[in-house]
Parts: structure tokens; sequence; C-alpha cells
């Protein structure tokens, strides 16, 4: 079972950027599709970005051309960058598989606030 651990968030003024970090234990990340994950209050936990085993990204139409997400598997982490970020994008951030088949991790939160 793959265990996820979520770094990164913090508060930022929008406009800002944040780079988030998730690094997996488990010997078949790199065999994984792999995405992050929000979820604001009072709402449900959408999939903003996912990239497959073999690198092919995709992004909810919400965040796309502002965040990147990226993965090292030597590292067996995730990354998610994020820029021209906005108050709607306030949420706890985590990261799982495509399909959230992972136990979820703590998540971290950003805030983006003036």
């Amino acid at each position: 079972q793959v265990q996820l651990v979520e770094s990164g968030g913090g508060l930022v003024q929008p406009g800002g950027s944040l780079r988030l970090s998730c690094v997996a234990s488990g010997t078949i990340f790199r065999r994984l599709d792999m995405g992050w994950y929000r979820q604001a209050p009072g709402q449900q936990r959408e999939l903003v970005a996912s990239i497959t085993r073999g690198g092919i990204t995709n992004y909810a139409d919400s965040v796309k051309g502002r965040f990147t997400i990226s993965r090292d598997n030597a590292k067996i982490t995730v990354y998610l960058q994020m820029n021209s970020l906005k108050p709607e994008d306030t949420a706890v951030y985590y990261c799982n598989t495509v399909g959230g088949s992972a136990n979820w991790g703590q998540g971290t939160q950003v805030t983006v606030s003036s």
C-alpha cells in the first residue's frame, strides 16, 4: 500500500506561487498514475491535475495554464507548481493515485488571501 505525505502549502497573496510536494512510499510508485486533489470547505474533493506513469498530464479547466504537475520517480515524489493563484484556489490539497486507491494523507493547506 502506498503511503503519501504532502507538504509545501501556506498563505500566499493573489497572484503568488507555491510548489507542493508529495512523497510516496512503496516500490510500485513508478507504475502508478498520480493526481493532485483539493477540497475546499463545504465542497467535495476534486481532482485538479494528474500525471500518468509515462508523464502525460491533464488538468481541470479551473487550473489549466496556471498549475503544472510533474513527477520524479527516482525521488518517488509528485509536485504541483501553482502560479497566478486565486482566492478560489484556497483548499486542502492532497495527492493520491488517480482514482484515490491509496490511503489519504493529511493534505497541505493552501490559503490565497490578501
